[in-house]
């Protein structure tokens, strides 16, 4: 027995008989959009009338004297091209200096880099890739790195586990450890 699916679109409700006639629409803002990008599937001729209706707009970020934060605004480009008075708005954008990075905010700063080459942090999961330094730790202080481990509440290194063996370098300390008697 066969399984068939049928798609219809979210704007119209319109069957989509046809691959070909699927296109996918992504929402990146929307006064009713929460944090995160949507999307929905329409019928190509729809998505072609989404596009055909779209608003020629500028989006600019303006940085106020003695406020952190930018206020964006997202205007009809003719509009803003009518703010350049003294030449045209094409000539402006195409002899301005490119823009710097903005300043964070105290409060928004990154947090500093982890340097996981140090007993502090050694073995903490992350997805940088295993410095040998870090693995030189992990297998010569394998006892203490798990010990804080297990008091932070993170997972502990297993030599057992062949993920964390091949990630540290562990292969052949559990049984090393074994023919101690440990």
């Amino acid at each position: 027995m066969g399984q068939k699916t049928v798609r219809f679109s979210d704007l119209s409700g319109e069957l989509i008989t046809r691959d070909d006639t699927l296109a996918r629409i992504v929402i990146h803002e929307h006064p009713e959009l929460g944090d995160s990008p949507v999307e929905i599937e329409a019928l190509a001729d729809e998505a072609a009338a989404i596009e055909k209706a779209a608003l020629r707009v500028a989006v600019v970020e303006i940085y106020f004297p003695g406020e952190d934060e930018p206020r964006r605004v997202t205007m009809e480009a003719a509009a803003f091209d009518e703010l350049a008075a003294d030449r045209p708005m094409s000539e402006l954008l195409l002899t301005a200096r490119p823009a710097r990075a903005a300043r964070r905010a105290k409060a928004a700063a990154a947090p500093r880099s982890i340097n996981y080459d140090t007993l502090e942090h050694a073995g903490e999961p992350h997805k940088g890739r295993i410095t040998e330094a870090e693995r030189e730790l992990v297998r010569d202080h394998l006892d203490a790195i798990n010990d804080r481990l297990v008091t932070q509440g993170l997972r502990t290194i297993d030599p057992d586990d062949p993920e964390h063996a091949a990630r540290y370098g562990l292969t052949g300390l559990a049984v090393a450890k074994a023919a101690q008697g440990g």
